[in-house]
């Protein structure tokens, strides 16, 4: 291992060619660029307007009176130049911003794709025009004030298939732009790179297994060439939470160790990576999942250390009722000795969690503060930062610090001290097993896994076309398999490897979110400090059973945050984008009672997700983004964004100065019994947030091997043995019971820790 100690940027890994081929003719794709224009469209002054097709104009005495508003009202304004720039600037002009939009696409499923070209395709003719915009008029050849007009028009149709078009088109068009637009950042001041960046981690070396005699992916005689193989006492796939803390455990106790992972490992040097980046080397699906609805969009992590490398250091532990629930509801009585108190204090001690030096991020004051003004109950979250301070906004693309302890900085180089070996690139086919005679009643055992690995490209990065790179089929021969792949991924592999238990992919778990964002006249720079620093739990019990919401900051990158602000113009979100150094955001994260399910994509292979926010738990969101709007207004927003479509922006009109408030009975301070706020939140319980087309989002994924007291009611037994199967188990977020209700990583780590030693245990009585 050697220390890393450089200041400047970080050298981030690039990133391959876009997509190879057409997915839409040059029809259909004018169409696209044509519709996606609209919702960032060039804005000027109406005498600058030299192309009524292509360019918005707006009368040149508002647009002046725009300039010199935003320039008054923020903190350190872009010059006048500089904002026309950004107005005027038409994303599709720039080759970034269609490379954007490609890769966006590749990652939707083919028959989605289809049915998106099919749309584009009748939105190009005078009857699919007029059908779906109520234009003769081809959108194409519609004016860009007429297309937004379209779009509007979609967004308050009362009918399903205009509303999913609006929800589509506005989310792709949004997250294109702030992928790509360099004009953003500059007028904004958000920067890639942290502030002072300086990559003081370690970088370790992890000694990664190699099969030098593998051949070219796109080598016709590779299929002919011998699988590679490999023996261990355990192989663990996965590198992220829970597979780290197996790696550790099992190193530790003597064990011979391998693990491997279809992700690869990023120094500290390479971190925190661009937005584009980090999205297509650190996630799954190149960072998002949606649902087959289109109602929820999952983010997962996908690289060395899965999601611990990315999360953002919320160290949680397992509350009392959840314990309670999953050992009286479930049978599984563990949850409630102090041996799994025991697990939750070793893993947190082991990666120094504490919030004695957390400090709190503006959004973290927010809570901490408002919080107490309205008599609720909120606190510091403690952070695996090994006891420092870790006042970085940028972990969701890789922690470049190298403070927060994930699996790939404390775990993973545990074990590797003790002998652990480890292969990245890794994609594991499937389990296999003996001819099932090894005991009397037939069940067949585990003796290892098969895949495919990847090599890095010739120059050791993972940058370029991953054709050009060398594959080997790899077969580990062990005498323990721990699947530890993530809710996602676990479920699949034991598909693919031939179990047929209902429950597997079952019981899916997510607690999804609803935002709210929130400007504030000061200067938030909501880029830096932890991404979340303070939890209110007044609402995590709205039941009496245990099923409500936590109240906490987001992750308030870019494309993380404003691809979800509501769509209601172009203007509007240009310039509610260009406030983002002023913006504070929150989520409204429950603790669903109501599943999902997780299968793979009949073509890919790849999880779908097939879930749909109840009502039951939705209106528990909702509650919760009414609670963040009060508490939004009490500490003094001056403009308040409920993250919903239909919902316009709060709009604080007046504030009163401390010397009224000292005053007369009738200058008393209303706080949030104001009328017009009040009216406000009448508005939003109104229009809720109705599936699918409010926009949800999940970073948690739990439950879809569930932990069960019986074969007949989950995947694996209470020591995270696959029921029917002898030798294999799992081993991740994957087995909770139900949602933890907190964010998952401590959680999912203690129930690791247990389990990994049931493993040692075995192994031990095996000798």
């Amino acid at each position: 291992m050697s220390t890393t100690s450089t200041r400047g940027r970080p050298s981030p890994p690039g990133m391959p060619p876009p997509p190879a081929g057409e997915f839409f003719d040059e029809t259909q794709w004018a169409v696209l660029l044509a519709v996606l224009d609209a919702v960032v469209p060039s804005i000027m002054a109406a005498t600058d307007v030299k192309d009524g097709m292509a360019q918005q104009g707006i009368p040149d005495g508002e647009f002046s009176a725009l300039v010199e508003r935003t320039q008054t009202c923020m903190v350190e304004p872009p010059s006048a130049q500089s904002l026309k720039a950004y107005l005027a600037d038409r994303p599709s002009a720039d080759p970034g911003y269609v490379t954007a939009v490609r890769r966006t696409l590749s990652t939707v499923p083919d028959g989605a794709r289809r049915k998106l070209g099919g749309v584009l395709s009748a939105l190009s003719t005078r009857p699919g025009s007029l059908l779906l915009t109520g234009y003769l008029t081809p959108i194409q050849d519609q004016p860009v004030h007429i297309r937004e007009a379209i779009l509007q028009s979609w967004g308050a149709s009362w009918f399903g298939t205009p509303r999913v078009l609006f929800k589509t088109f506005t989310l792709l068009g949004k997250a294109a732009w702030l992928h790509s637009s360099s004009l953003f950042k500059q007028v904004t001041g958000y920067p890639d790179v942290p502030h002072n960046w300086a990559s003081d981690g370690v970088a370790q070396d992890f000694a990664f297994i190699q099969f030098s005699d593998a051949h070219a992916a796109n080598d016709a005689h590779a299929d002919g060439l011998p699988p590679a193989v490999l023996d261990t006492d355990v192989v663990i796939v996965g590198s992220g939470c829970g597979g780290g803390v197996c790696a550790k455990i099992l190193a530790d106790a003597g064990h011979r160790v391998l693990v491997v992972d279809k992700g690869y490992y990023f120094p500290p040097s390479q971190l925190p990576m661009p937005q584009d980046q980090a999205a297509h080397h650190l996630y799954e699906n190149q960072g998002a999942i949606n649902s087959v609805d289109g109602s929820v969009t999952a983010v997962a992590g996908s690289c060395w250390g899965g999601g611990g490398t990315v999360n953002w250091s919320v160290s949680l532990q397992t509350q009392g009722y959840v314990r309670r629930e999953w050992a009286e509801d479930h049978g599984l009585p563990f949850f409630e000795t102090a041996e799994f108190q025991h697990c939750l204090d070793r893993v947190c001690a082991f990666m120094g969690v504490s919030d004695a030096s957390v400090r709190q991020s503006h959004r973290g004051r927010v809570l901490l503060d408002g919080s107490r003004k309205l008599g609720w109950h909120a606190k510091a979250c403690p952070q695996n930062s090994g006891g420092g301070e870790h006042w970085c906004g940028h972990c969701h693309l890789g922690c470049g610090s190298g403070e927060k302890q994930g699996p790939a900085v404390s775990w993973l180089p545990a074990a590797a001290k003790k002998g652990a070996r480890f292969v990245e690139g890794f994609a594991v086919d499937k389990v296999l097993w003996d001819d099932g005679t090894s005991s009397s009643s037939g069940v067949k055992r585990a003796t290892g896994i098969v895949g495919t690995w990847t090599s890095r490209n010739a120059s050791g990065g993972v940058g370029g076309r991953v054709e050009d790179r060398r594959t080997r089929k790899v077969v580990v021969h062990a005498k323990k398999v721990i699947i530890s792949s993530g809710s996602l991924n676990s479920p699949l592999v034991l598909m693919r490897s031939g179990l047929t238990n209902p429950h597997i992919g079952r019981n899916l778990h997510l607690h999804p979110v609803n935002f709210v964002g929130a400007y504030y006249e000061e200067d938030v720079r909501p880029w830096e400090g932890g991404i979340i620093t303070s939890v209110n739990t007044s609402y995590e019990n709205l039941d009496g059973k245990g099923h409500g919401v936590k109240l906490e900051g987001t992750c308030m990158l870019p494309y993380a945050f404003l691809s979800s602000m509501p769509w209601q113009s172009g203007l509007d979100y240009k310039m509610a984008a260009l406030r983002y150094r002023h913006l504070s955001g929150f989520i409204s994260l429950v603790r669903d009672r109501d599943t999902g399910s997780v299968f793979p994509n009949p073509i890919t292979g790849k999880p779908s997700i097939d879930y749909t926010p109840s009502a039951f738990d939705a209106a528990h969101i909702l509650d919760g983004v009414v609670a963040l709007a009060k508490i939004c207004y009490i500490t003094g927003a001056t403009e308040i964004r409920a993250f919903l479509p239909g919902v316009k922006p709060f709009i604080r009109e007046t504030t009163l100065n401390n010397s009224e408030k000292e005053g007369s009975a009738s200058k008393v301070d209303p706080g949030i019994t104001d009328a017009a706020f009040t009216a406000w939140l009448a508005h939003v319980r109104a229009v809720g947030n109705q599936p699918p087309y409010a926009p949800f989002v999940t970073a948690h994924q739990m439950g879809t091997c569930r932990m069960s007291s019986h074969a007949g009611a989950g995947v694996v037994d209470p020591r995270g043995r696959v029921w029917g199967a002898r030798g294999l188990f799992v081993a991740d977020a994957s087995v909770f019971p139900s949602a933890s209700g907190v964010n998952p990583m401590v959680t999912n780590m203690a129930i690791a820790d247990w389990i990994a030693r049931g493993v040692a245990g075995e192994l031990k009585g095996d000798m």
